[in-house]
């Protein structure tokens, strides 16, 4: 099979940056180049912009401008939101973290880093449709629960928590509640004010700004310590010089997202869906998460017989750009622990494949999807052993 056409499938990974956000980010690399720390006129060119993204990031969000915090990205903003809210718990004798078990690792590593210094971490359960249930994170509160952290929208599946729900508990409770937002923001309306949000962690590479920035909003009130000690930067909470020209692409980034994403969701929808009926037509395939609960570009699937791997490596000589997972994990033969948390088996879960459109994919990405995906399939289980045996009635 050659390539007829080059799709880039993988914007759960990563985006490209836009003409606009490029256009908006070169002026600070060579003509406002100025330490906005400065007070000189170039230091102060280069401070507007800066605290004209932080007002576009707080718009974006619901949020007071200065309640935003530009990091180096997503990860970061994760360790810091839950590092920082259980250092400063810990001092009133709140211990215990709620979580889930289907999270991004940056927030599952960080959890289990908590652990070694004495919290007491509890894994909440995830569904086969791929979504936490309110009740259960009500249970799972405790006198010393000191922080909530469920992601927005799951970064392998797509699906999308009930986090005005889950907010509202943890106010109930007086239990702060942090959300990794790094797939939901731009994708879905956001309010941190009425979803009752303390924290919410995102990152711009993941709408059309450029890799390296991030931000976390922390609500009013919320006490935690500094990330990075050294310098006034960030209200004196995150020491190092700014990312200005970074900075001033996730601003032009996440307004543009934002201002499309009702006519962009209808499209993306409209094709997340016609493909997953035309792969449902593959014998043996199941969608993983629920369909309408769902990030409206993300498609997510397993193939009884075959390895993720080798599907992605015939799908790449095809022209066309997906995983099996989350990008953080590529180099790991274990199945996704997504997966696993949703219930499917060893075997059904190392034949995935995620598929994460953007507004830069077309229709006709769709069809070509559509065109090579079942013969790969069909090429892969030919060679399998396993498939021999599931069919055969012996798997």
């Amino acid at each position: 099979m050659f390539m007829k056409r080059f799709v880039y499938a993988d914007n759960a990974a990563t985006t490209p940056v836009s003409k606009k956000v490029l256009d908006a980010m070169l002026p600070y690399y060579t003509e406002y180049y100025g330490n906005p720390s400065s007070l000189y006129s170039v230091g102060r060119d280069a401070k507007k912009p800066l605290e004209l993204a932080r007002e576009q990031v707080a718009k974006a969000l619901g949020a007071f401008s200065n309640e935003v915090f530009f990091t180096s990205g997503g990860s970061e903003a994760n360790n810091w939101a839950i590092k920082g809210v259980a250092h400063e718990m810990a001092k009133k004798g709140k211990k215990h973290i709620i979580t889930s078990k289907f999270e991004h690792h940056a927030v599952l590593h960080t959890v289990e880093a908590l652990k070694k210094e004495g919290f007491d971490v509890t894994y909440l359960e995830v569904y086969h449709n791929g979504l936490v249930k309110p009740e259960d994170v009500e249970a799972a509160i405790r006198e010393d629960t000191a922080l909530v952290t469920i992601m927005y929208a799951n970064n392998e599946i797509g699906t999308i928590q009930p986090i005005p729900e889950i907010g509202a508990i943890c106010k109930k409770h007086q239990v702060l509640f942090h959300t990794d937002a790094v797939q939901a923001v731009g994708n879905v309306p956001i309010d941190v004010k009425a979803q009752n949000i303390d924290l919410l962690s995102l990152s711009g590479h993941k709408l059309h700004a450029p890799k390296g920035v991030g931000a976390l909003y922390i609500r009013r009130g919320v006490r935690m310590p500094n990330l990075i000690d050294g310098g006034a930067q960030e209200r004196g909470r995150r020491a190092g010089t700014e990312n200005v020209a970074g900075i001033v692409g996730l601003g032009v980034a996440i307004t543009e997202a934002c201002d499309t994403m009702e006519e962009r969701n209808q499209r993306l929808t409209k094709m997340r869906d016609r493909l997953i009926e035309g792969a449902s037509k593959i014998e043996r395939s199941r969608l993983n998460g629920d369909k309408t609960h769902r990030l409206p570009g993300n498609f997510n699937m397993c193939f009884e017989g075959i390895e993720g791997e080798s599907l992605l490596l015939k799908l790449d000589f095809a022209g066309i750009c997906a995983s099996s997972g989350s990008a953080c994990t590529s180099g790991s033969l274990d199945p996704s622990h997504v997966l696993l948390a949703i219930g499917l088996p060893h075997e059904i879960a190392h034949g995935s494949l995620r598929i994460s459109f953007s507004d830069q994919n077309t229709e006709e990405d769709v069809d070509y999807i559509l065109e090579v995906l079942p013969d790969i399939v069909s090429y892969l289980r030919d060679m399998s052993p396993l498939w021999d045996e599931i069919i055969h009635g012996k798997a």
